[in-house]
Order: C-alpha cells, then structure tokens, then sequence
C-alpha cells in the first residue's frame, strides 16, 4: 500500500508499506479516506517540530472507514466512517494518573512519535475510533482534530462567560479556536493578526473586536477595550517570537496565558509581566479525550465545520501539496488528502 514518509528533514517520498494485520490490541483495521495537513506536519517536513522522530509516516487529522475488525473490538462496526485519536499514552505515569494523557511522560502521537495517518490503512484500538458525524464529507471531518485542539485550549483556560478573550493569530488555528470561544459566550473576543481579510473573517465568525498587530499596538488595545485592564485570557495561537510576551503584556491581573507553540527558539519574557499581575502561564497540547466532545457540539448543531477545506490532493500527490503550502497562497485555509487514486 501506498504511504507519505518524511525519511529526513525536507525530504518526503510515496512509499510501499505492507497492509497492516490486526492483533489484540490494534483490533481495528481502517481505510484511510482522508487526511488533513497541519501546520505540526509542516514543521515535521522542515525539521522545524522538536518532537518528531525522522524516519516517520506523518499525519494525525486522520478519517476512514472500518473495514475489517476483531473479535475484541465493541466500539465501532465495519463500514463505519470514523476518525481516529493520535495521542497514544502509556496509562501508567504520573500525567496518565493524573487525567491528562495527552502530556504523558511516555507519549507517542501517531504521525510524530509513531506512523501516523498518510498510508491507505491504519490498524489501531478500537478506542480510538470515533464516529464521523453524517453530514461531514471524509475531507471536512479532518477538522474534527483541531477542533478539539481548541476544545482542550479552552479548557486549560477555564473560560467564563465573564472572560474577555485575546486570541492571537487568525490562521487555521486561532480561527478553530474562535470557534470554541464563541460557546462559552465571554464579554469580548478580540483577535489579532497581520492579515486583514483573516481579521475581516474573524469579525464574520464572531469575534467582537480585531486588531492588525501591523498597525497597531496590541496589548495597549487590549486595555483600551478593556477599559484599562487588560484581557482575562490570552491565547497564543500565532505562537511566533513576539507572541508570547506580547500575551503577558496583553492580559491584566489574574488572567491566564495559554501558550500552543512548540518551537524551542528562545524568546524574550520577562518574569515582571508575570510575577506583578500574578497570571497563570499554562501551556496546552494535542488534547485529551475530546473527540466525543467535539462530535456532540456537531451533531447539536453549535459548531460547523462545512466548508472548511479550501483545496485537497490525492495522497500519491503530497509533494505538491507541500509545496503548495510552503508558497503560503493566500486562497489556503485548509488543505486535505484524498485516498481516490
């Protein structure tokens, strides 16, 4: 079967795998239908994501149907459109102990850590495998995955209806974001970003305010929306070298700064903008066990995904995608694979 492997930094090939077999604990064998393209996938092709380990099939958006399942296997039937989870924990450490799996001390991520989602079958736990609400196409369901990024950013942030809410950067990722901030209602959502038709959009999708970082200064707008006390959430979804300590300076008194980033270049903060207004700094990864609540919010109708892929390639076509994206056309918004070919 056909697979996309990162063999090294900015190298990527269509390879020959062989079919996987199910056993005990991968009871669950799907065909893969689609697969999103993610800005970690991006960063794994340029060597630029600290996590990942080369050689590696990446992809972890990942859609198909069941089409074989073991004895063991209770959660899903074959023919079932699913998507699958890719944090694999190890159950047993301190963070597994503790709920949060997703952190875990031992943690593999299909497509970083462990082939992931780019080959024409995966063979997994059944577990793991949630189903696809109806009325997704396999390519708009990618977006479940970063959905529930921004289901678990909300939650590290404990929002509040009397929140005002920062989210910095309107990209595929802050504009998931925006979307789960919306449902807990908070007083404002302001939004920035360098692009003023992403800030247009943003506005369209129910942010309150906007702001163009490029022509204004953030965090004193955030306290001139704030009546001068600056926002109770910040949320780094831009997660570049400046915005980090532009969410400190953005953020009043006992707020909280959820950072997403996962570079390791150094960037500047200082412990004053933290110590002074006592925030909370809480970093926020990959999520934990939120499909089912994302997939609920679908199905009761409060968040849509429709229409959400802008272009999409057949898999034996990844290095054209790739460059597609590394030419940062500004028609991209999201971009999946197709298994059709």
């Amino acid at each position: 079967m056909k697979a996309v492997q990162i063999v090294k930094p900015n190298e990527l090939r269509v390879i020959d795998v062989p079919k996987p077999t199910l056993d005990e604990h991968n009871n669950v064998l799907v065909k893969m239908t689609a697969a999103g393209i993610c800005g970690s996938d991006v960063g794994i092709y340029h060597g630029t994501n600290a996590a990942a380990t080369y050689p590696r099939i990446i992809g972890h958006e990942m859609v198909g149907v069941v089409a074989e399942v073991g004895p063991t296997a209770k959660k899903v039937k074959v023919g079932d459109r699913v998507i699958i989870d890719q944090v694999v924990p190890c159950g047993h450490c301190y963070a597994c102990r503790k709920g949060r799996p997703n952190v875990c001390g031992n943690l593999q991520v299909r497509g970083v850590h462990i082939d992931g989602g780019y080959r024409e079958y995966m063979a997994v736990p059944d577990t793991d495998c949630y189903l696809v609400p109806d009325m997704l196409s396999d390519a708009e369901a990618v977006m479940i995955e970063p959905t529930t990024i921004a289901v678990q950013c909300c939650s590290r942030a404990q929002l509040e209806s009397e929140d005002t809410v920062l989210i910095i950067g309107s990209g595929a990722l802050g504009s998931s974001i925006l979307r789960i901030v919306k449902q807990f209602q908070p007083r404002k959502i302001i939004v920035s970003d360098i692009d003023d038709a992403k800030l247009e959009e943003a506005l369209k999708n129910g942010a309150t305010d906007v702001i163009n970082s490029l022509k204004e200064d953030v965090p004193a707008r955030c306290h001139e929306l704030t009546d001068g006390y600056g926002v109770t959430v910040s949320i780094d979804a831009a997660c570049v070298k400046t915005s980090l300590i532009t969410a400190l300076n953005a953020t009043g008194s006992a707020g909280r700064v959820i950072t997403m980033g996962f570079s390791v270049a150094p960037t500047e903060v200082n412990q004053f903008a933290i110590t002074s207004k006592e925030l909370d700094v809480r970093g926020s990864r990959l999520q934990n066990r939120k499909f089912q609540d994302v997939i609920d919010l679908i199905n009761a109708g409060k968040v849509d995904l429709r229409g959400s892929i802008s272009h999409t390639f057949p898999l034996t076509e990844a290095q054209k995608a790739f460059d597609f994206v590394d030419s940062h056309d500004p028609s991209i918004r999201k971009i999946a694979f197709t298994f059709d070919f």
